[in-house]
């Protein structure tokens, strides 16, 4: 009887890898945007954390305040950054959910 479990929790758990895989693949393809300063800074990012582009709107650009650019681009890329974390908590987390693995998630 013993043997029939382990069996079955072996074919849960790989499946569970291959949902877990096909998840993470799935993440490559997902972006997310975030702005700052009422839209006048968008960043776009990918499910890995990379950042894919940043658009700023030219009323953004005062010569006379580059430290208000510098401040909306960081604001927007870090919002970018927690908005992704947001995905794949979302994505990933079902898998980890109730399990105390270190480095998962």
């Amino acid at each position: 009887m013993k043997m029939k479990n382990m069996g079955n929790m072996m074919k849960q758990m790989q499946k569970m890898q291959k949902d877990m895989a096909k998840a993470q693949e799935q993440l490559k393809e997902e972006t997310v945007e975030a702005t700052a300063g009422g839209g006048m800074v968008k960043v776009i990012a990918s499910g890995e954390k990379r950042i894919l582009d940043i658009q700023v709107n030219e009323e953004a650009v005062d010569p006379d305040d580059v430290e208000m650019l510098e401040d909306l681009v960081l604001a927007a890329t870090n919002e970018a950054l927690s908005k992704v974390d947001e995905l794949v908590e979302e994505r990933m987390g079902k898998f980890t959910k109730g399990m105390n693995i270190p480095g998962m998630m």
